[in-house]
């Protein structure tokens, strides 16, 4: 697709050397869903979901989550109008296309609940009122994860609501001299409008799934329920997720049909934070040994 290509290369020219980061990013756009980024500070994340924001021709917003920020401060608040004299909605900063909710295992679960029903339903509630947000929506989360100190965990029921759980980690030699080398912000043009994204979006509900990769997508969920590493394996939402997934992906590459390798592809930034090993952080790992276990066609 030449939009969704102009949106890649857009997005490229400011995050350095993560080709692969930004192709499965722009699959949770076309998918609708949303990204929880699990890095270390400073390798690019604010960078990535802005200039995801220009490329789509999108609003921004940021919000540092801290333990003392309430439902209110993200979702907005009814104030008294001076002018008329009674209560005006006044939007919080959830209210854009793109919103980087930077450090969000450090607010409280109250706030993370808000930001929640926002991803799941794509409105907020204030005072009994559901308000929509603006479409796409599209939540870029981050956290820290070896920085645990004044931290509150995401539940494994909230991370399930993630499409993605991705690691931009370190860019290599020449990238990281290309950002050395780069000077002030930068301005970045939209590629396409955001009424565009709803109709990507339609086209990929219809691309074609094949029933043998059907049968390769149930079998590799099904054989995390079975495995013994893992405590609890792959829900049906979870597979849902990976399919489509694998159609927005297919999508991207520019085809109408959805291939193995796409599974393959996403099945650990997919899977991997739904399901628990017995041993610390080995749930990557367990998935990554699956894929070599489970025959695909």
């Amino acid at each position: 697709m030449s939009a969704l290509g102009a949106v890649k290369r857009a997005v490229c020219t400011v995050v350095k050397g993560k080709d692969e980061v930004v192709d499965l990013a722009l699959t949770a756009v076309l998918a609708g869903g949303h990204v929880l980024l699990e890095d270390v500070p400073g390798v690019g994340k604010t960078t990535l979901a802005h200039s995801l924001a220009s490329a789509l021709g999108g609003t921004f917003s940021r919000i540092q989550f801290t333990s003392d920020l309430l439902p209110g401060d993200i979702t907005g608040t009814n104030v008294l109008d001076p002018v008329n004299g009674g209560m005006a909605f006044r939007p919080g900063p959830l209210f854009a296309n793109v919103v980087l909710a930077d450090e969000i295992n450090r607010t409280t679960p109250k706030t993370q609940s808000a930001l929640f029903e926002a991803m799941e339903e794509g409105q907020v509630t204030v005072d009994g009122v559901c308000r929509p947000l603006p479409t796409p929506f599209l939540v870029v989360a981050t956290q820290n994860p070896y920085d645990h100190h004044g931290t509150y965990a995401l539940p494994e029921s909230q991370l399930d609501r993630f499409l993605l759980r991705l690691s931009m980690g370190y860019p290599d030699r020449e990238s990281e001299r290309e950002v050395l080398r780069q000077v002030g912000r930068f301005e970045l043009s939209a590629a396409i409008e955001p009424g565009q994204v709803l109709a990507l979006r339609d086209q990929a509900d219809r691309v074609d799934v094949a029933e043998p990769i059907e049968d390769y997508l149930l079998d590799l969920v099904r054989r995390t329920r079975a495995d013994s590493r893992l405590v609890r394996g792959v829900s049906t939402r979870g597979a849902k997720a990976l399919y489509r997934a694998a159609r927005a992906l297919a999508l991207l590459e520019g085809r109408t049909y959805v291939v193995p390798e796409d599974v393959r592809r996403l099945a650990g930034p997919v899977l991997a934070h739904r399901v628990l090993a017995r041993q610390r952080d080995g749930e990557r790992v367990a998935i990554d040994d699956l894929l070599g276990e489970v025959p695909h066609p």
